[in-house]
């Protein structure tokens, strides 16, 4: 299995990435769907922040690739504004490293 990295996407309803309305029950729905496109893509959906009033969701994945996240959305017809690869940061990991910028 390839090494797995954090992608983070994004959606929001004023780019047209976000449906227009969506209830709990239907999100539910969806995401269920979504799963199904992920583990087909070798993705882990991690964490979702969702503001459904809002029309804005941030997603975290794990994936091989960039275009594995790309692919799981195209499954279920899911545009996207952006899918970036990030890092995990706590407040640990920033401020409790040596004098260099290395771990203490």
């Amino acid at each position: 299995m390839p090494a797995l990295r954090f992608f983070l996407d994004t959606h929001d309803r004023s780019r047209n990435t976000f449906p227009a309305s969506l209830s709990v029950t239907e999100f539910e729905g969806f995401f269920a769907l979504y799963q199904q496109a992920c583990q087909a893509e070798g993705v882990i959906p991690v964490r979702l922040h969702v503001g459904l009033a809002e029309g804005r969701a941030f997603c975290l994945n794990l994936a091989p690739d960039g275009d594995a996240v790309r692919r799981a959305h195209e499954r279920v017809g899911l545009p996207f504004d952006s899918i970036t690869e990030v890092s995990m940061a706590t407040p640990g990991d920033i401020f409790l490293r040596g004098s260099a910028g290395t771990p203490a």
